[in-house]
């Protein structure tokens, strides 16, 4: 049979996107298959390996997704929008991939009865519509009359998301660090949070329980002279980004000299130049210190410092960095409160930070210089310890997220209750209100989605070792008017998540249902997978016209 009359045949055009439908429904389930155990506190770990063996622990679906070699395009086009999703709020990666999942095995359903996908897309979007709805009367208002946060929620939403990520050891410890250094770097004027302004450092030491906060900053250099201090007290510190070293010229230049006299006089000239601006930074140093021993001065500078300028300053008793990096330079204005110079003509006590205690450390053959103690520092340091790789990949990827979770309350002023609750509550509402969201076919999507949504409920109690249908069925039945249900993962039971103090992120799980939505009422609506490029039409005809396609097995 010709090309031509494949495609006016009704059966093989059916035949075609009943086909595309099983393949992009099939990528999505094997999808969420492969992340559905990580869901929860009581998920397991992925093992990643890389070409050159490196290995990687993690639960964590934003890792899992950008790191694994997915080559269906399906499965590629789920995964970069669930990617997306921690982009935009830092979480939900795996609720996205388990509920666009669920959404296509449950419209499966339906369709295999007759029902076209556009009857079934068009109920998705009602029913979207109407849990969004529901998730703004559900979710708890939190503000305060002062506008601030309560800490001890904070602490309880920090909580929430790091023992989805660690263990529940490495979480207690983590959480106080991940609020403190939010509320930290926490705008007094607007309460806006920039995270850019906390580090997160890595030490491979020690253990995570021994991570801590820093309130300042840690470089991971130190000085480059012995005889210099390595802890001063009551620093004064000068940010500079001035060479202290010979500089090479821009342009081919020369200097031609006949005698050995000559030599030194260019030698002495260079020298004096250099010699100018140290004699400028001692004499800040003495006006501000002075004789008092109690006092130190530390030179911070972008640019390098040669081997005889750092003896000069070694001799005068100042700590000296060079070559520091220059996201470090704005960290440290606002930590030390002073201003980064660009000449040395000009120095004034004024421009000066201070630093309480500036100290350096030594681990292994790595040295670490501290500035702590600082007057309420407007950026501080995550300092993650452990002692293998993968422990501190696995530790500082919670960290990110614990930080955005928390960063995401205080701009939404508001969280909703977490352990499934919402799922559970948004699914009976759905049901009970089916009659007057839709009717005629359009009931089926709402209907499918009101059971897409028990997913996520039923993944975190079978994670958790118990039987998901018996436990989300009775977590079900005691949901009344006014009550919130979710799941004790602990007991295999239900609970009151307000109580136990879980919480989500109001924005992640808006996001995280708008996306699946989107995504799968486009699959959905796909009835064909064709080989792009110019060489499938120089083959003659496209794939479909062929009965295949190409390239998409």
């Amino acid at each position: 049979m010709s090309s031509s009359l494949q495609l006016l045949n009704p059966k093989a055009e059916s035949l075609r996107r009943q086909a595309a439908l099983q393949v992009n429904i099939a990528a999505a389930q094997g999808l969420q298959q492969v992340l559905e155990t990580n869901l929860g506190p009581k998920g397991t770990l992925k093992m990643l390996v890389d070409g050159a063996g490196t290995i990687k622990l993690t639960k964590d679906g934003k890792v899992l997704l950008s790191e694994m070699q997915i080559q269906h395009p399906t499965a590629v086009m789920i995964a970069r929008a669930a990617s997306a999703q921690d982009e935009i709020t830092g979480d939900g990666t795996t609720t996205v991939v388990l509920l666009v999942g669920e959404l296509l095995k449950q419209a499966e359903r339906f369709i295999s009865e007759g029902v076209h996908p556009r009857i079934i897309t068009d109920g998705f979007e009602i029913a979207r519509k109407e849990v969004l709805d529901h998730l703004e009367s559900f979710k708890i208002n939190k503000e305060t009359e002062s506008g601030d946060i309560d800490r001890e929620l904070l602490l309880q939403v920090a909580r929430s998301s790091l023992s989805t990520k660690v263990n529940q050891e490495v979480a207690e410890v983590l959480t106080p660090i991940v609020t403190d250094a939010v509320l930290s770097i926490q705008s007094e004027s607007d309460k806006s949070v920039d995270l850019h302004m906390v580090e997160i450092m890595s030490m491979q030491h020690e253990s995570p329980k021994n991570s801590e906060l820093i309130r300042g900053l840690v470089l991971d250099h130190g000085a480059r002279h012995p005889d210099m201090p390595k802890h001063i007290k009551n620093a004064h510190v000068l940010i500079l980004n001035v060479s202290l070293e010979y500089e090479k010229t821009e342009v081919n230049s020369g200097f031609f000299y006949s005698s050995a006299e000559q030599r030194d006089k260019l030698v002495q000239s260079e020298r004096k130049f250099v010699d100018e601006k140290l004699k400028k930074i001692v004499d800040l140093k003495n006006q501000v210190c002075g004789l008092d021993s109690d006092q130190g001065f530390v030179v911070i500078n972008q640019k390098g410092i040669d081997p005889m300028s750092l003896d000069v300053l070694a001799k005068h008793n100042i700590f000296a960095l060079r070559r520091a990096k220059r996201r470090n330079m704005e960290r440290l204005q606002l930590v030390t409160g002073g201003e980064a110079q660009n000449s040395v003509d000009d120095l004034t006590p004024s421009v000066l930070g201070f630093s309480g205690y500036v100290y350096e450390q030594t681990i292994g053959e790595e040295k670490f210089t501290f500035v702590t103690e600082n007057e309420n520092p407007k950026s501080v340091a995550i300092l993650i310890k452990g002692a293998t790789n993968h422990v501190l990949n696995q530790t500082k990827d919670a960290v990110r997220d614990g930080l955005r979770a928390v960063a995401n309350v205080i701009k939404d002023k508001s969280v909703v209750p977490g352990a499934g609750a919402f799922f559970i509550s948004a699914e009976r509402h759905l049901q009970d209100n089916l009659n007057k969201l839709s009717r005629g076919r359009t009931k089926t999507g709402v209907q499918a989605f009101a059971e897409a949504m028990l997913i996520v409920p039923k993944t975190l109690v079978k994670n958790s070792g118990y039987d998901a249908l018996e436990v989300v069925s009775a977590a079900q039945d005691e949901l009344e008017e006014g009550r919130i249900i979710g799941i004790d993962l602990v007991e295999g039971d239900s609970c009151d998540p307000t109580i136990e103090g879980i919480w989500d992120s109001y924005r992640v799980l808006k996001n995280a249902i708008t996306s699946a939505v989107g995504i799968s009422s486009n699959l959905l609506l796909c009835d064909e997978l064709l080989k792009a490029g110019r060489s499938s039409l120089k083959e003659g005809g496209s794939a479909a016209a062929q009965g295949g396609m190409p390239g998409m097995q």
